[in-house]
């Protein structure tokens, strides 16, 4: 090997000892999210060469050349991927004859889709409003652009999202009930703490005793303090799935 290509590996090398030598388990977190933030930025800058067809410091051809050039870099953002909150700068270009928009970071996204997966399965799994916001801030860093309200609309947006596959749950919620011969019927609600609406939430829960003696699970769903409107609804849903009427009716512990 010439003494010059041994030169140029040694000084790699040291760099790469001097830099692994600075990490440390404490810092790990910390070092990783700063390259993960140095690929987005650098992925940016590839996204627009690739627009313009030459490099950030290249010149310009005089001659069948691609319309546009650089034009800086727009203000810091906070961007929350699943590995944790990092911060980039899209790069901007002018005079194209369209505006440019880029694949890699949309104008306004603040998150990545992963994220967005997250937010509502972690609200499902029964994680409180209390330590929702400490529990990811911790998992996405302090600085993700996180809220109440954000989490609340993304839940409603995963629920009523049609490409979403159905649940074994929504499967059973929905199942017929017409080969059923109901004879006795208890309604309760059960509490619980978990979710994020202030008001307090039941879980309404409906129990068939059938006329071989079994016992079976009808339904459950969530309501709001065990109201009429409530419990009504979910008899009426029972009854459009073809439940017969029972010949006794238990609900609260009112006869």
């Amino acid at each position: 090997m010439p003494p010059w290509k041994e030169m140029t590996a040694m000084k790699k090398s040291n760099r790469g000892e001097t830099e692994s030598a600075r990490v440390c388990w404490e810092s790990l977190e910390g070092w990783v999210r700063e390259r993960v933030q140095g690929y987005v930025q650098d992925l940016l800058q590839e996204e627009v060469t690739e627009l313009l067809g030459r490099g950030k410091s290249q010149r310009r051809p005089a001659v069948d050349a691609w319309p546009g050039s650089r034009n800086g870099l727009g203000k810091p953002r906070k961007l929350t991927l699943a590995c944790g909150t990092i911060t980039v700068r899209r790069p901007r270009v002018r005079a194209l004859e369209e505006r440019f928009e880029s694949r890699i970071l949309p104008l306004f996204a603040r998150r990545t889709p992963a994220v967005d997966e997250l937010l509502p399965e972690f609200y499902l799994h029964g994680l409180s409003e209390g330590d929702f916001d400490l529990a990811l801030r911790g998992l996405l860093g302090d600085e993700a652009p996180l809220s109440s309200s954000t989490v609340a609309r993304l839940k409603t947006k995963w629920q009523a999202d049609p490409s979403r596959l159905k649940t074994r749950f929504d499967v059973w919620s929905a199942r017929s009930l017409s080969e059923l011969e109901v004879v006795y019927l208890w309604a309760d609600g059960i509490y619980v703490k978990a979710g994020l609406e202030k008001e307090k939430a039941a879980m309404l829960v409906v129990v068939a005793g059938l006329s071989d003696g079994q016992k079976v699970v009808l339904a459950v769903r969530a309501g709001y303090r065990e109201s009429t409107e409530s419990r009504s609804a979910l008899l009426r849903d029972l009854k459009a799935r073809g439940m017969n009427a029972p010949r006794l009716v238990i609900a609260g512990g009112a006869r």
